[in-house]
């Protein structure tokens, strides 16, 4: 068994639940057939058995998945919203290419809210920021090393939920919400470090720092931090990104998944 993501809209951004790795005649109790359908192409996206630039079919997902085209085709335009699938013709579909200019900017609009949401985090009375969110995140982070987690993927599900928490913390939810659709699209690149990379640790450690700097107000420590933080990272993820698109078509005839009919190289 497999264990697969869904996004719920309004909900926690990732909910999982676990499937078959072959093809299901129904989705798992609770769940619709689009959210399944979607749920199992989006957790192939991520882990990159699904590539960038791979085609694929309605008809042969819909077989693959044992179920009508009309979830499927729903299923597909939700990824083609998340910017993760684009249409081509006559039900034909591509994983869209990474962009890595796109994941420079929006790693760039990542810093610009975050590092206001940390100044004033430090800079306003506590009647102004949500404080419960700082203490839940410090009992998550600010544990012995023993107690910690070593899992790459839970330490990434925890790591978005401490960037968004410190967002919503500052008490803007319209910032809030954009930045939650802003970590959804570069979750593809991002988990990679926590999976393939060796970061787990280092982030308990600068988690650890910056509430640390919350706590004290020290707000030009803290914004420090946590630029270093997020630019480390992303001089990180598109060396690894890089590295694991070139292994992952290395050894993609060996994982061909069922359902897909072609391979565009780029």
């Amino acid at each position: 068994m497999t264990e697969i993501m869904k996004t719920i809209s309004g909900t926690d951004p990732q909910v999982i639940a676990p499937v078959s790795d072959a093809g299901s005649d129904f989705a798992p109790k609770g769940v619709s057939l689009p959210d399944y359908v979607y749920g199992r192409l989006r957790e192939d996206i991520f882990d990159m058995r699904l590539l960038p630039g791979d085609q694929i079919t309605e008809t042969e997902i819909a077989a693959y998945f044992n179920v009508s085209r009309t979830p499927v085709r729903e299923a597909l335009q939700r990824l083609q919203g998340d910017g993760l699938m684009q249409g081509y013709v006559r039900g034909g579909w591509e994983v869209v290419p990474i962009d890595f200019k796109r994941f420079e900017d929006l790693y760039e609009l990542r810093k610009l809210i975050e590092i206001h949401a940390i100044s004033k985090l430090c800079a306003g009375p506590a009647s102004a920021i949500d404080t419960a969110l700082i203490e839940q995140q410090k009992a998550i982070w600010c544990v012995p090393p023993s107690e910690r987690l070593s899992d790459g993927r839970k330490v990434a599900m925890l790591d978005e939920k401490f960037h968004l928490a410190l967002v919503r913390a500052a008490g803007n939810l319209e910032m809030a919400s954009t930045f939650e659709r802003l970590t959804d699209r570069i979750r593809i690149v991002r988990r990679l470090d926590f999976i393939y990379g060796d970061c787990v640790q280092s982030t308990y450690d600068e988690h650890v720092a910056i509430l640390a700097q919350i706590g004290a107000h020290g707000a030009a420590d803290a914004v420090k931090l946590m630029t270093a933080h997020i630019e480390d990272g992303h001089v990180d993820v598109t060396q690894i990104t890089l590295h694991r698109l070139h292994s992952a078509r290395a050894s993609a005839g060996a994982e061909r998944l069922a359902y897909v009919q072609v391979k565009v190289m780029r």
